[in-house]
This record gives structure tokens, C-alpha cells and sequence, in this order.
């Protein structure tokens, strides 16, 4: 199983941070970026082959990949999203699939979250794909919700939903399996091809809905946040110093 975090969006709510920088490597502790926080969770459970999608900004990665490996003992690659700035995440991850063929650990490049969400997701493993759900958190219009059926497979995953509809808040970290891989990554390429602003959640959705198992993992009470504008880096700079 490898690591997986996809960093190739603009972030262009966190302005001025990231006229020159991919959302990822805005810093949230001291000179901590979010891609730090990440690949320093994938290392500490045992991860330590990363593939990191790049797009916007990627020049900015590529410079620090040496000294990324060297601090956190991991050996990264590359898989660059030509299309970051047109198009949205399915297409992101699908560039991807060759590695997440043999099973991944996918954390988004935005999410400040500590390494007890990858631990849980570890030790919840199945067949199939597994969502770190957020159960505790109140809901509104901007998260992606989450409903499973009774026997806990997922029914439906969008931002478009009434939050009191909800199990629970995708929070950007999931567990691909080998078994799995194959078939999202055909339901992720329907998925960007139906329309290229759609997000990788709508090609769960398509994988769900074609009979693939997705799941759900309650991650409890997890300081974390999506690091979407200057409130979410202002949360994330109070939590991170305490992981």
C-alpha cells in the first residue's frame, strides 16, 4: 500500500499565500505546510512510498521534494495533472491510478487532520473503500455529506444535500484496496468524462452505484479542518501546533 495526497488545486481563496504556491504547502505551523502534516502522517503509519498529484504551482513542489523525502523518510513521486486549473479532483486522481492499483492511503492536499485519522482508517480495512466520516461535527452547506444504508454502504456522498440528511462529513482521507482499484478507477474516468468539474466523491458515487463496496470509518472526536479560505488556515494554525 502506498501513500497518496493530492495536491494540485490553486486554493485561490488563500490568496496572497498561494499566488505562487499550491494550497498544500501554505505553512500552518511555524514553516509546517499541510503537505508536511501529511506526509509525516503517512511515514508514522508505516507508509513510506507517496504519490503526490501535482498541477497548480507544481514547480513548487518539485523544489522541495529532496529535502521531503530526507525529513520524513519516505520516497516520493510525481504524477503531474496538467488540467489542475481547468478541471476539477476526479480527473486528479484518476492520473493516479497506476499507483493506486496496489491499494493507497488517499489524504487530500488541503486537510490539516493528526495521524489518528490514518491509524483508525488502518484498522477498519475491508474489501473495498473505506471514508473517514466525521459523525460528531455539525453540518451546513459546504461539507461533503454522507448517507449509508443499514447495512453501511454508501447510499450517497455530495455537498448537495440537507445536512440534517447526513450520517456524517467526508473529511478527505480514504482507504483504496487492490480489489477495489480497477473498478474506480473506471467509475472515476465516467466520472470526469460525464463532466470535468465534477469531484473524485462523485466518482465514489459512480463506484457505489455499480455495485463497489465504499464504507464508512467515524473517526470520533478528531480536531481536524479543510483549509478552504483565511478562516479555515486560521484553525488550522491553532490545531496544528498541538498534533
Amino acid at each position: 500500500m502506498i501513500g497518496l495526497v493530492l495536491a494540485a488545486g490553486a486554493g485561490r481563496r488563500l490568496r496572497p499565500y498561494t499566488d505562487t504556491l499550491p494550497k498544500a504547502l501554505v505553512p500552518v505551523d511555524g514553516e509546517t505546510t499541510i503537505l508536511d502534516i501529511a506526509l509525516g502522517n503517512l511515514a508514522e503509519v508505516g507508509l513510506t512510498d507517496v504519490v503526490i498529484v501535482v498541477g497548480y504551482a507544481a514547480g513548487a513542489v518539485e523544489s522541495r521534494v529532496d529535502a521531503l523525502q530526507e525529513r520524513y523518510g519516505v520516497k516520493i513521486t510525481l504524477v503531474h495533472n496538467d488540467k489542475a486549473e481547468e478541471w476539477n479532483n476526479a480527473y486528479s486522481l484518476w492520473l493516479a491510478r497506476e499507483h493506486f492499483a496496489q491499494g493507497a492511503l488517499l489524504v487530500n492536499g488541503d486537510t490539516v487532520h493528526p495521524a489518528g485519522v490514518e491509524r483508525t482508517l488502518l484498522a477498519a480495512r475491508g474489501p473495498g473503500i473505506l471514508l473517514a466520516l466525521d459523525t460528531v461535527k455539525k453540518l451546513a452547506d459546504e461539507e461533503m455529506k454522507v448517507v449509508l444504508d443499514s447495512g453501511g454502504q454508501l447510499k450517497r456522498i455530495t455537498k448537495l444535500m440537507d445536512p440534517a440528511d447526513a450520517y456524517g462529513e467526508y473529511i478527505g482521507a480514504t482507504v483504496i484496496e487492490p480489489q477495489a482499484a480497477a473498478g474506480l478507477a473506471d467509475a472515476l474516468e465516467a466520472t470526469w468524462r460525464r463532466d470535468p468539474d465534477l469531484y473524485y466523491e462523485d466518482g465514489y458515487q459512480e463506484y457505489a452505484d455499480r455495485g463497489g463496496e465504499v464504507r464508512g470509518a467515524p473517526i470520533g472526536e478528531v480536531e481536524w479542518v479543510e483549509v478552504d479560505n483565511h478562516e479555515d488556515l486560521a484553525r488550522a494554525r491553532e490545531i496544528a501546533c498541538r498534533y
